[in-house]
């Protein structure tokens, strides 16, 4: 098993180098979160991620969860880790003051998540779920609700989960058929069944608050007539207390691909107690607040996937002795060279370094836009935020989950033979980052967001603040003449983005379909110009130290070097999505239905 170590010089690169955090939080209000705080809760996270979360990876997949007459029981190690996470107050970290929480910034914490994320996958969704369920009772229900439940919510004792799927409707949740009763004492009584629901039930926390969406009778059918209530699993009083049992329980857990160490639930709803969250019937307005949190959470995951593999692989690479290198020998005093000086495993090596330190720059780049969402006190700064963050969620999302499993897939190519083997970890790695495109909205579903609702829905607009701040900094390094490697390609890319936004529009006003055809191409050039733009801020940052005279010319040099190869051999790959773009989706849809035969 790869032992993980925390990135922290290249996290502390992003945030204060590159994004400048400090400045950020203190014109935010943070006061709180100083450069001498914000280093010792990264440090901290790094020691607890390294010592007590990763140790016990390899032996949650082996053991995975184990379900006995609706009671799940967690691997050897979890219980304990998690009562760690809980007395280390890391649940409270970006949570209200009002509530227990420690006030700190959302990007703060999302540094941590990543590292979390990076050790244990599984381990990382139990609590993480709870921040979604936290920020949709903060943000839709009554104040009464708020002091009920956040308490408990943010100290970590309890946990939340998000409930929508249902057995015969995934994405289509207007097809539910969870009802919600409305009871004399204004709560509801809720029936019905809900699949997939990851750390739906456990053994880590005293309750666990399901978010849960539901049909009142006489509601409008589809996904006008959703209402959102809360559904903890052990009732609870009014000034917050453990009650009796709720009518909730968990049917049966799932045997998955990964993820084995995080129960996957079915939960049962038996005329259970809920409490309405928001208005009647616009319960999906609502989930949404959740679901926006939950994205960029499992984009954070896509990073964290292609770290570890790419620290396993590095280690492999430099230590495994096979053939000998083509331009001469590396290991004269060995049988062979190291296979980290062949070139396609080099290729494998930054395929996945650019990844996930692009990647990393991306989500902070996010999580910052969040703070300003969450803490600025000017109108027009939290609109523009609001706007890069509509535009670039479901990029981030699907595109860097989708290129973490090409990480993983590498961690287990360098291995060769050896990375198909359990023992080494690696193949873990593969089977539990694969979920990460798929839940939240799988990566279609992400791209139609962005092209169907988000770039032709705004007829193009939404483009622009982000497309504005991309155009700024190349025309700021326009006289630079070693940024125009990178300057350059972006300029041509971005060109070419809006050329083919236009083009989409206008095959769609003939036939919506091209939409679908398109978008999932579409989303995927849009990340490749977006991590090109952060790995050419990158390169800036890093001429830049390396001109002042940096004592750490390796670290920089690697990164002008990482940001030379991402923009040579990876944004090249755009070219391909672009064709596919301009080719539309005639041949896609040719065949009938019945012509797929075999």
């Amino acid at each position: 098993m790869p032992e993980y170590k925390a990135p922290i010089r290249d996290i502390k690169f992003v945030m204060q180098e590159l994004l400048d955090c400090d400045s950020h939080y203190q014109k935010l209000g943070y006061e709180d979160a100083s450069l001498d705080m914000v280093d010792a809760i990264i440090s901290e996270a790094a020691k607890f991620t390294e010592q007590v979360v990763a140790p016990i990876n390899q032996i949650g997949d082996e053991q995975g969860c184990t379900w006995t007459n609706g009671e799940v029981t967690t691997p050897d190690g979890f219980k304990e880790a998690y009562h760690q996470y809980v007395e280390g107050g890391w649940p409270t970290l970006a949570q209200n003051v009002d509530f227990g929480g420690q006030g700190l910034p959302h990007s703060l914490n999302t540094a941590i998540t990543e590292l979390f994320s990076s050790a244990n996958h599984s381990f990382a969704m139990y609590p993480g779920l709870s921040h979604g369920a936290l920020a949709t009772i903060e943000a839709h229900g009554s104040e009464q609700l708020k002091n009920q439940f956040i308490p408990k919510l943010v100290e970590g004792s309890w946990t939340g989960t998000m409930c929508l799927t249902e057995s015969h409707c995934g994405t289509d949740l207007g097809m539910l058929r969870t009802k919600a009763e409305l009871n004399e004492d204004g709560s509801y009584s809720l029936t019905g069944s809900k699949i997939f629901i990851s750390a739906g039930e456990h053994d880590l926390s005293d309750n666990i608050v399901h978010i849960v969406i539901a049909r009142i009778p006489g509601s409008p059918e589809g996904s006008k007539g959703i209402s959102l209530f809360i559904v903890p699993k052990f009732n609870v009083t009014d000034d917050g207390a453990l009650s009796d049992r709720n009518a909730v329980s968990c049917g049966s857990i799932e045997h998955k691909m990964g993820i084995n160490a995080n129960a996957t639930c079915v939960i049962n709803f038996d005329g259970a107690k809920g409490y309405l969250i928001g208005e009647v019937n616009r319960g999906l307005n609502c989930m949404f607040t959740f679901m926006n949190v939950a994205r960029l959470g499992v984009a954070t995951e896509g990073v964290a996937a292609a770290e570890a593999s790419f620290q396993g692989a590095l280690a492999y690479a430099k230590d495994r002795l096979q053939m000998r290198s083509l331009s001469g020998v590396k290991n004269p005093k060995g049988p062979a060279d190291a296979i980290i000086v062949h070139p396609d495993v080099r290729r494998m090596l930054l395929t996945q370094k650019s990844i996930a330190e692009g990647g990393r720059a991306l989500i902070a780049y996010l999580a910052q836009l969040v703070d300003i969402g969450h803490a600025s006190t000017c109108e027009e700064e939290k609109a523009a935020a609001e706007t890069k963050l509509a535009l670039l969620t479901p990029i981030a999302k699907a595109f860097l989950t989708e290129l973490g499993l090409e990480c993983t897939s590498h961690g287990v190519q360098v291995f060769g033979g050896h990375g198909f083997i359990k023992e080494w970890g690696m193949e873990q790695l593969m089977r539990d980052t694969k979920i990460s495109c798929l839940y939240e909205g799988t990566t279609g579903i992400q791209a139609l967001d962005l092209l169907a609702r988000k770039i032709l829905g705004s007829k193009g607009k939404i483009l622009k603040a982000f497309g504005s701040e991309v155009t700024k900094f190349c025309l700021e390094n326009a006289e630079d003449d070693a940024m125009q490697e990178f300057i350059q390609p972006i300029m041509s890319f971005g060109g070419d983005w809006q050329k083919m936004t236009e083009k989409v529009g206008e095959k769609a006003m003939q036939n919506p379909d091209e939409i679908g055809a398109a978008s999932v191409d579409y989303l995927m050039y849009s990340g490749y110009l977006t991590l090109a733009y952060f790995w050419a801020k990158m390169a800036k940052v890093a001429q830049d130290k390396l001109a002042e005279g940096s004592d750490e010319e390796a670290f920089y040099q690697a990164k002008i070097k990482t940001a030379r190869f991402y923009f040579q051999r990876i944004l090249p790959r755009a070219k391909g999505h672009a064709a596919c773009v301009e080719n539309g989706g005639e041949s896609m849809m040719a065949l009938d239905a019945d012509d797929f035969s075999f």
